[in-house]
């Protein structure tokens, strides 16, 4: 075991190296205890009481590959650095492992002796990747001839005094003293780098002093875009513009309106989740919760801060998108695993890589995991340059060499440190995907690019130098570095696989994105199949593409999972927003009538015409059925058999009164004036036949005119009949004058004089505003009555009003004379008929305005029948019942003998 002061890479800044000890009085200074070679155990030195709890102890999970004691001398004989003699050299720096060394506590020199190596496999695909590049382009005839290209790779480790001497390694060929050349030249063209600018700002300065070319092939970051502050500084990756797009239109074709986000911290992290709420907001969709993960660049303490996945408000999400744009993610999936985070589905950009170390876990929380990556065709011939990569081949480089000793049960001769008794034939093809990957990511992709783009460049250059006058004695391109810029900014070209490639923001291209499905069964296989596309550029609808049968789900779900805040509201039902909640969370409130919601989630009821309805689902709107009171309804049948059925009886009554018309009874108040009401009456029945059948104009107009004329015929006539009554009883006082009246039928003008003038007012209705067909699509559900609207409801009302001050008037007059001395009692027959017909129109009134369609027209025609039947009942059913009954009445004798006093009959007719 060693002890002292542990400093760290960038392992050891994620998770600190100091900590407090419990009574806060001073730094525990931990040990370095290697028990496992998959955990790194830290322990404090100062005193601690372990029975109370007090010692602090933190378990670090580290990658797999530990380089014990055995294997420590060995490695520091290896260089950290891989060179590549060649005419031009381009230079790269990407972190392929972890670095772990010993200093005092206040000595600020730096030490090499190292004692902790893990290699990570997906940047060992990226080295290969650039390595490969650089070997076919030296093979291509046609690309820098007779120019052969080396490399000179340096580890990119979170140690400000090693990237610094890497950098000036680079840009004066040797380590001694800076901006002094007493060495070789260098023949760096141009520095590759994957990190950000903000991790690598200890070498971003001092080369962009140099205005030394920098192409960056980690994902585009749209804050280097400024030609300005980052003259020197290209990137290669695609643009992530439309990378929300693509996870909106995935959640929208699996409706899912309820997502979580956990999105690595930084500018492009945030920049992201602006853009995706942006997206999920236009298409309605809801951020069930926001969990921003804290990252080296941020935090170098993030051991204090917890990650923890499953909280309340967590929970009812089931689709988790994850922006990750860091290198390791160690600790995002490690609190993943820990927290048990299982049947979650996991939607993420290609940074995000699940590497766990190899571990299998039993229920494996990332598989089925959809995985957004720019697409790219295979480069030719890269797996069987992976597949024949071997130390033995590559003796130069350290990483093979330290992969080999690991994945293949080497060891090391004790004189040279040689690998030997290594499995025969080894390839890393051969390993699980969870070692080694041969499928191309888009880093190695994008490095594979950078390469190609510097070669562009510098054959544009060679192809200017060509066709300047010619040195003496030069054997190799001689340049300054600064020269290539003018070919950085302006190449364009195709690689070897038929994709086109250009360093200009401006002319980049739209990403276009395989979606890959994260697999792990069988246990441990760890696959990335290919599901579906998503491009930018295909019309709108066809932009995502996927088979959804080809597609491995969460661990436990076999069905497409639902990632809802409430369950979607079926046709018939409108969202109805929760008070305080985001808008994916409502109630479903079903439509009121004649509305409908003809699909789901809607946010309003749509109301039907006016000639439709609903059904009783509320989904579909109907086409109203057009009805009216039909002859051949039961109610309109009933109406019409009761018309005709008075009509034949007022017929028979006038026949008898006609056949009988020379005895007393129907000599008795002028017989001519029973006839006049009889026929009227048997008008007004035949007229309420005008109310039923389909309206027409005709028989909307006939309707009102005929009403109001022959019932004003009707009651003109029963006032006569009532002043004759009293006339008639005036003629037995002394005086000529009233007995003139009487024998010149003055009281038969009334009939005429009345009827002319309901006659006018009939005119003027029909002149100004007369009835005309209607509409009524309200009253009955399901359809639409054709009624006659009475237009002018002011002229409707004036003949109404008319025919009932007739009717008063009537009954006033025959109230007065119902005690006056008469044979046949007719005076109080005319008092109760006017009653009955005063009670009928009055009662009229407010049932006509209390119903709606075909109930108010059978309403009218009950009124006009049953006040009819007042009028025919009360003034002739007695004397047709002593016409036919009681005949020994209707006679001279039988009238004496119900007389109670003697008197001469005056003859009035």
């Amino acid at each position: 075991m060693r002890t002292g002061h542990l400093k760290a890479g960038r392992t050891a800044q994620t998770l600190g190296f100091l900590g407090k000890s419990p009574d806060s009085k001073g730094t525990n200074f931990f040990t370095v205890e290697f028990r496992d070679p998959e955990l790194l155990w830290l322990s404090p030195l100062s005193p601690c009481n372990l029975s109370q709890g007090s010692c602090p102890q933190v378990v670090i999970r580290l990658p797999a590959l530990v380089c014990t004691s055995d294997h420590e001398a060995c490695l520091h004989r290896k260089s950290t650095s891989v060179r590549k003699d060649g005419d031009v050299v381009i230079g790269c720096f990407l972190s392929l492992y972890f670095y772990i060394y010993y200093t005092a506590i206040f000595d600020i020199q730096p030490t090499r002796e190292f004692y902790y190596v893990p290699l990570t496999p997906r940047n060992y695909q990226n080295y290969l990747a650039f390595a490969f590049a650089i070997d076919e382009i030296n093979r291509n005839p046609h690309l820098l001839p007779n120019i052969s290209l080396g490399y000179e790779f340096h580890n990119f480790i979170s140690s400000h005094w090693v990237m610094l001497e890497s950098s000036f390694i680079l840009l004066t060929g040797q380590h001694e003293i800076p901006n002094y050349m007493c060495g070789r030249e260098s023949k760096c063209a141009a520095v590759l780098t994957e990190m950000p600018w903000d991790t690598s700002g200890q070498i971003g300065p001092l080369l962009e002093l140099y205005r030394f070319p920098q192409v960056t092939f980690g994902s585009f970051d749209p804050t280097l875009t400024d030609s300005a502050q980052y003259p020197s500084l290209y990137q290669v990756a695609p643009k992530d513009t439309y990378l929300a797009l693509g996870m909106v239109s995935l959640m929208l074709h699996f409706r899912w309106t309820w997502v979580g986000m956990l999105i690595a911290e930084g500018q492009k992290g945030h920049q992201f989740l602006s853009d995706v709420r942006a997206e999920m907001d236009r298409n309605r969709l809801c951020v069930a919760f926001v969990k921003m993960l804290s990252t080296v660049a941020v935090s170098y303490f993030s051991f204090t801060k917890q990650h923890d996945v499953l909280t309340a408000d967590t929970a009812s999400a089931n689709v988790v998108v994850i922006y990750y744009d860091t290198d390791s993610t160690h600790d995002v999936n490690y609190n993943i695993v820990q927290d048990s985070v299982t049947w979650k589905v996991w939607v993420t950009n290609s940074r995000w890589h699940a590497d766990l170390s190899g571990r299998d876990f039993i229920l494996d929380p990332f598989h089925g995991t959809l995985v957004f990556s720019h697409h790219h065709k295979e480069i030719s011939g890269f797996k069987n340059f992976v597949q024949d990569a071997t130390p033995y081949k590559y003796p130069e480089d350290t990483y093979l060499f330290m992969y080999w000793s690991k994945n293949f049960g080497c060891s090391f001769s004790e004189s040279d440190c040689a690998l030997k008794n290594c499995t025969p034939n080894a390839s890393v093809a051969w390993l699980p995907p969870n070692r080694f990957d041969t499928a191309l990511s888009d880093g190695s992709y994008n490095i594979y690019n950078a390469v190609y783009a510097v070669a562009h460049a510098l054959h544009g250059m060679l192809l200017e130098e060509v066709q300047r006058p010619p040195m003496r004695n030069r054997t190799v391109m001689l340049f300054h570095h600064w020269q290539l810029h003018r070919f950085l900014k302006n190449i364009q070209f195709h690689n070897p696989s038929g994709d086109q490639v250009n360093l200009d923001d401006r002319r980049k291209w739209d990403s276009e994105y395989d979606i890959l499905n994260f697999w792990n069964f069988p246990e441990g296989l760890r696959l990335k199949g290919k599901v579906g596309t998503f491009s930018s550029h295909a019309p709108h609808g066809q932009q995502l593409t996927l088979h959804e049968d080809m597609i491995e789900w969460a661990t436990g779900t076999a069905e497409t999972p639902r990632s809802v805040c409430s369950d979607s509201c079926n046709p018939g039902f409108r969202k109805s927003p929760q008070e305080g909640k985001a808008a994916c969370c409502f109630d479903c409130t079903p439509c009121a009538d004649s509305e409908i919601a003809n699909g789901t989630d809607m946010e309003q009821c749509v109301k039907c015409l006016d000639d439709e309805y609903a059904n009783t689902q509320r989904n579909h709107c109907l086409k109203k059925a057009v009805t009216f009171l039909a002859y051949e309804d039961p109610l309109g049948k009933g109406l019409v058999g009761t018309a005709l059925s008075l009509t034949v009886l007022t017929a028979a009554v006038l026949g008898l009164f006609v056949k009988h018309q020379h005895t007393p009874i129907v000599k008795a108040n002028n017989w001519a004036l029973s006839y006049t009401l009889l026929l009227s009456l048997t008008c007004c029945f035949l007229c309420s036949l005008l109310f039923i059948g389909r309206p027409s104009t005709a028989t909307c107009i006939l309707q009102q005119t005929t009403f109001g004329v022959v019932f004003t015929v009707a009651v003109s006539t029963v006032l006569a009949k009532t002043i004759t009554v009293v006339l008639a009883f005036k003629v037995t006082a002394p005086g000529r004058r009233v007995r003139q009246l009487l024998i010149s039928g003055a009281p038969n003008s009334i009939i005429p004089i009345c009827s002319l003038i309901q006659l006018t007012l009939c005119g003027v209705w029909m002149g100004t505003n007369p009835p005309y067909i209607d509409t009524d699509a309200h009253s009955e559900h399901g359809h639409i009555i054709i009624v006659c609207n009475k237009g002018s409801l002011t002229a409707f009302y004036c003949v109404l009003g008319y025919l009932g001050s007739l009717a008063l008037l009537s009954f006033t007059v025959a109230f007065l004379a119902r005690n006056l001395p008469d044979t046949f009692n007719e005076a109080k027959f005319l008092t109760f008929s006017m009653l009955v017909f005063c009670s009928v129109w009055v009662t009229f009134l407010p049932v006509y305005h209390s119903t709606k369609g075909k109930v108010m027209v059978a309403m009218e025609v009950s009124s006009i029948l049953a006040s009819g039947v007042g009028l025919l009942g009360c003034i002739f059913a007695p004397k047709c019942y002593i016409i036919l009954l009681k005949p020994e009445r209707n006679c001279p004798t039988g009238i004496s003998n119900k007389t109670h006093f003697i008197r001469k009959e005056p003859s009035y007719h």
